[in-house]
């Protein structure tokens, strides 16, 4: 499989995957995985979300910000079904980067108008001391479901894909 199919497969579930799953673990080793909703960025690749401070997973970012997620988009075959999975680090947005990606992210987890009007929070809520924030994950490492090898062996592999195929929107 070629690193262009690659790179055009990880486009397309950033594109169409609505939601993700972050996995954290606490400073006791808990682990944890939550669904969240997100945008994607590109050069380099990231992704924005929103929480809740006091969220297992927010209280676990503060403390090690080391995570590991996956995405993935479902069709109605069997081989219609794609997924990536994805390591990197989680931090806080500064008021600087609220103010930039704050309608980036709202557009894409609210492409409804109607809806983003509804449910958009300003900015001054996603701020200390509010209870919101919004996130940013740096992803170092990416991997697709290797769809070539399963259809030969039915053996669940990952391929590694490059992050500067995907720098580019």
């Amino acid at each position: 499989m070629g690193d262009d199919s690659l790179v055009g497969r990880s486009r397309r579930l950033l594109d169409e995957a609505r939601y993700l799953t972050m996995a954290t673990v606490s400073t006791g080793g808990q682990p944890w995985a939550a669904v969240l909703q997100y945008a994607w960025l590109a050069g380099p690749l990231r992704f924005l979300f929103g929480s809740a401070i006091q969220s297992r997973h927010s209280r676990d970012i503060a403390t090690r910000p080391r995570i590991s997620g996956s995405l993935f988009v479902a069709g109605d075959a069997l081989m219609a079904v794609d997924g990536a999975q994805f390591s990197g680090t989680c931090r806080e947005l500064s008021t600087e980067e609220v103010a930039r990606y704050h309608a980036t992210f709202y557009d894409a987890v609210l492409p409804d108008a109607r809806d983003r009007a509804e449910w958009t929070l300003p900015p001054s809520a996603l701020l200390p001391p509010a209870e919101h924030r919004l996130y940013l994950i740096e992803v170092d490492q990416w991997w697709l479901v290797d769809t070539r090898t399963w259809a030969e062996d039915r053996i669940d592999r990952r391929v590694q894909v490059s992050l500067a195929g995907l720098s580019h929107t």
